[in-house]
């Protein structure tokens, strides 16, 4: 399955056990219709995890559209009400960075006169 979406906050990178990490970020994906002849649009939120490399985390930002390949997972819990609650989550395998991250490489936010930097593909991540 692929997707394509803008990420809407900066990957995180959390813990999984003592020699794992996973890398998280959430995509935007916009659709476009017409109903009743009035073009409309609608967003999904997709929740999606990358477990071959933390490292790739800090070029993952803000706005970064992205190309991303992999399939969907469900899971389903009791809540601490006792409702029966469930999520989709995309568990990615290949990401294509479509633009270039939103920050330098110094961690500032590029600014506006500066060059949109190229991102070469790299098999470090996939």
């Amino acid at each position: 399955m692929e997707i394509t979406g803008r990420l809407v906050a900066d990957a995180t990178v959390r813990a999984v056990n003592a020699d794992k990490n996973v890398t998280g970020f959430r995509v935007a994906v916009n659709r476009s219709y017409k109903s009743q002849g009035e073009q409309k649009q609608e967003t999904a939120y997709i929740d999606c995890t990358y477990w071959r490399s933390a490292g790739i985390a800090p070029y993952l930002t803000k706005g970064m559209l992205v190309h991303l390949s992999g399939f969907m997972t469900a899971q389903s819990w009791v809540s601490r009400d006792g409702e029966p609650m469930a999520s989709l989550k995309f568990r990615t395998d290949e990401i294509n960075m479509l633009t270039s991250s939103a920050k330098k490489d110094d961690g500032k936010p590029t600014q506006a006169g500066d060059k949109n930097r190229v991102l070469k593909p790299s098999k470090e991540f996939n």
